[in-house]
């Protein structure tokens, strides 16, 4: 089969595109033959910090596709379905093995594109919201990195949930796009200082939830954060050590909860959840914003695109 792999970490380019053996299919296993290539944040880190496992490495969580054979273990899934799934790894690639429990239906009138993308982008964003950050009708929620796949989800679930919405984000392509959704505001962090932005909007008393998928905007986050509120942060997509002067949380009584949905995605409720969004997505109440499409041939550039870009949603690859 063809695939995107590397030998050792580092920019884009150390990506090419070869033919590499099959993947073994496992007893619990499906193989699919994937479709659509998502690139999530994690793939760009991987990539570019964490020396790859074994010469030829295919880095990648998620994709999605059609079943062309099952493990005999497998009950659930059979050759004809499609599905969307994730792994650790594997994704950057024409054929994909991946545990069955970790594969969700693809609803009719849901595309493959919209599909690779949606378990962890609104899988997380949905756990932020309510299964870490307890969100209530009519209370405020501050989005940072609001452009991206976590971003943009979080926007809508949390605007269904009733909730005020504060989306921030930066770039002349990006903000007039996040206006033109169901946003209460928009702060342009390049020109606007956040915290007091949100502060002003809140007649002083900050958000009462904050989703941060970005990890150096984290002592931000807190300066906008409501007396009693919630931090939930995801992720590290701004790169650095995550470091936090924590006494003025613990003055104003915050919490702050850390999600890693690597481990998440697994578990019934979690499954459950990324079902109903699926279907959500086929009765367009909800939407995957998708930026842009490469061939899986140029996933160097697709990953230069995702990186320095700053796309609004999803970067796709086709094989």
């Amino acid at each position: 089969m063809k695939a995107a792999v590397y030998d050792k970490c580092g920019v884009p380019e150390v990506l090419t595109y070869k033919d590499v053996p099959d993947p073994c299919l496992g007893a619990s296993d499906v193989l699919i033959d994937v479709e659509a290539i998502s690139i999530e944040g994690g793939d760009l880190i991987n990539r570019r910090l964490t020396p790859p496992l074994e010469p030829g490495y295919i880095v990648g969580y998620a994709s999605a596709g059609t079943v062309i054979a099952v493990g005999d273990k497998v009950t659930e899934r059979k050759p004809g379905d499609r599905v969307t799934g994730f792994a650790s790894d594997g994704s950057h690639a024409a054929l994909r093995a991946v545990p069955e429990n970790q594969t969700w239906i693809v609803p009719d009138g849901v595309g493959f594109a919209e599909a690779a993308a949606l378990p962890i982008s609104f899988g997380t964003a949905h756990h932020c919201l309510f299964a870490r950050g307890a969100l209530q009708t009519g209370e405020t929620v501050l989005v940072q990195a609001a452009a991206g796949g976590v971003g943009l989800a979080a926007i809508q679930l949390a605007k269904h949930a009733g909730a005020k919405v504060i989306a921030v984000s930066s770039g002349s392509g990006r903000l007039p796009k996040l206006q033109s959704i169901d946003v209460d505001h928009v702060i342009d962090h390049r020109n606007d200082d956040v915290a007091e932005t949100v502060l002003e909007l809140t007649d002083g008393a900050g958000a009462n939830l904050i989703v941060d998928p970005v990890g150096a905007t984290l002592t931000v986050s807190l300066k906008a954060l409501a007396q009693d509120g919630r931090l939930v942060f995801v992720g590290n997509a701004g790169g650095g050590d995550l470091t936090l002067d924590l006494w003025p949380a613990l003055q104003a009584n915050q919490s702050l909860f850390g999600v890693f949905m690597g481990t998440k995605l697994i578990e019934r409720q979690v499954r459950a959840t990324v079902d109903s969004l699926l279907s959500q997505i086929a009765e367009a109440k909800l939407k995957v914003f998708l930026d842009k499409r490469f061939p899986l041939a140029s996933a160097a550039k697709a990953h230069d695109y995702a990186e320095r870009c700053r796309p609004f949603g999803r970067v796709i690859m086709q094989p």
